[in-house]
């Protein structure tokens, strides 16, 4: 099967943007996206949105961009794994030759905008049955995962805080990120406390922004001249909504059975993997989806992550932009991790940032409550 090119990449502008609403930081990515592509929107014939405040938003951003009756419209809501589980939709029609250029977006005002003070209590009728009991969604449902992770395998939440410890690290080398001072893990465990066991450091960004990716079939990229980042393997998978008394096993999530396929769809194993940017919505949402996706043995993530393994210069570089939680997270990170994904790949950077010789990259999202999982292989072809 034909694989899509990955052909540009952009966000808008992350933080506050109070004189914005979420369409507008979608369309901002978008332009600049295309932009990266050296394409124009005359060229789009694909949208694929998840998110917004709108009701059908990839209608609502297809007209607002006055794209001309696109063959592809795609807005599965799944969460943050929305846009890389669109990847393999995208792969699909382009396969079928319905689609060229389609555009995957998402932009959201989760700080500055009306539903900043919404929480999920508020919009999920399974909330009459948790909320009796004190459960605040989401870090109450996250924490309880993370506890009985604890439990079962000893992991400690100094070793959660390796990961915020070296997310930061990579923060701190990007210019956009949201928070780049150094942090130490007493700097994690002493801050505020917010659902045990983690605290404020262990939590992700609240942000304002939007991310989007152009995907074009191999012709179009060839027309393009645009380095060859190939979406070279993807699935996608779910284990429940969002209440997590329902997830079968607190301790392993989806990314347990999408690794497998789209790492077998590739042609890849672990030892080719050069890169990895993985959903952080908390640390803890990281630390299991690395044993999840293989990187190490179920119950061993604590340890892997411990000492640098993900920082710079370690042996898995991970969330080199600096993550959900010192680089942005607008609500549905997903989009930013195939962002920088292709970022490394294409050899944007300079210096440390840098990953050398990056021919391999995953991308995973999670969305909900652990509730589902996407991931995606991309390559870059020589």
């Amino acid at each position: 099967m034909a694989e899509p090119i990955l052909a540009g990449v952009a966000e808008s502008d992350l933080g506050e943007t109070p004189d914005r609403n979420w369409l507008d930081n979608a369309a901002v990515a978008t332009v600049r996206a295309l932009e990266d592509a050296g394409c124009s929107l005359d060229e789009v014939d694909g949208v694929a949105v998840a998110g917004g405040d709108d009701y059908m938003p990839a209608l609502v951003l297809s007209e607002y961009l006055d794209l001309d009756e696109p063959s592809f419209l795609e807005g599965t809501e799944i969460g943050g794994s929305s846009f890389e589980h669109f990847c393999g939709h995208v792969r699909d029609a382009m396969a079928r030759d319905e689609a060229d250029v389609v555009v995957v977006a998402y932009g959201s005002t989760s700080k500055t905008g009306p539903g900043r003070d919404q929480s999920l209590e508020e919009t999920h009728p399974i909330d009459g049955f948790v909320r009796p009991t004190g459960l605040f969604r989401p870090p109450g449902a996250y924490a309880m995962a993370a506890r009985r992770h604890m439990h079962e395998y000893g992991t400690t939440e100094e070793q959660l805080a390796e990961v915020a410890v070296a997310t930061r690290e990579w923060a701190a080398m990007n210019p956009k990120a949201a928070q780049r001072e150094p942090i130490t893990v007493d700097d994690v465990l002493e801050s505020r406390e917010i659902a045990e066991p983690f605290n404020l450091l262990d939590c992700c960004l609240v942000s304002d922004g939007g991310g989007a990716v152009v995907l074009v079939s191999e012709e179009k990229a060839a027309e393009l001249g645009v380095p060859e980042i190939a979406v070279a393997g993807v699935a996608s998978t779910s284990t429940h909504r969002q209440d997590v008394s329902e997830m079968p096993d607190m301790t392993t999530t989806g990314a347990a059975v999408t690794g497998p396929k789209a790492f077998d769809q590739a042609g890849i194993t672990h030892d080719d993997v050069d890169v990895a940017e993985i959903y952080d919505s908390f640390t803890y949402t990281a630390l299991v989806t690395l044993e999840d996706l293989g990187f190490c043995e179920k119950g061993e993530g604590g340890e892997f992550v411990s000492g640098g393994t993900t920082a710079p210069g370690g042996e898995l570089p991970m969330n080199t932009q600096g993550g959900g939680l010192s680089y942005c997270h607008p609500g549905h990170f997903g989009v930013f991790v195939l962002i920088e994904a292709a970022r490394q790949l294409r050899g944007d950077y300079e210096g440390d940032r840098q990953v050398d010789d990056a021919e391999v990259a995953v991308a995973h999202g999670t969305g909900g409550l652990l509730s589902s999982s996407s991931t995606v292989v991309l390559r870059r072809e020589s």
